[in-house]
């Protein structure tokens, strides 16, 4: 395992650049993030419970998570794909029901698999309309958050 070591940077003003190291192969990975049985065992790491995951894998299709969080409320994401590169890229809108204009401050992510010796590296580049948008994403403490799921996605990707 590899836990705890995504790496957050932001390469410009509007952009925030996730990437991380896998103990499993690619198809793993790429099996364990986009189907919804079995992101319903990842993604909400240690935070809650997800209560429900819809995915149409298909450039134009939905998708959208819902957890109960720890503290008795609900988080929910939802997008659209634009771009399906099964097993290396995934391109979508990723928008946080919890504010007042969701579309309006979604992000586009684009996440580009590789393998090398088994091992998969992630890049998840998240995209924004400004800065004010991205340092929103950043305060929120979505770093906490994502290191708890993307141990947990490992874990799922390496029990496959």
């Amino acid at each position: 395992m590899t836990e705890g070591t995504a790496k957050v940077t932001l390469p410009s003003d509007t952009q925030i650049l996730i990437t991380r190291e896998f103990d499993a192969p690619r198809h793993h990975v790429w099996r364990a993030y986009t189907e919804p049985d079995l992101i319903k065992r990842w993604w909400a790491g240690k935070k809650g419970t997800v209560t429900s995951v819809v995915v149409d894998l298909r450039v134009g299709g939905q998708w959208r998570y819902v957890m109960t969080a720890n503290g008795g409320f609900e988080v929910a994401f939802h997008g659209e794909f634009r771009e399906i590169d099964v097993p290396t890229r995934l391109v979508n809108t990723e928008a946080f029901e919890g504010v007042p204009d969701p579309d309006g401050t979604a992000g586009l992510v684009t996440v580009t698999l590789t393998e090398k010796d088994g091992r998969t590296y992630l890049e998840a580049l998240c995209d924004y309309h400004e800065k004010t948008i991205r340092d929103m994403v950043i305060d929120s403490g979505m770093e906490s958050g994502m290191q708890q799921s993307y141990d947990a996605l490992e874990e799922v990707a390496a029990s496959l």
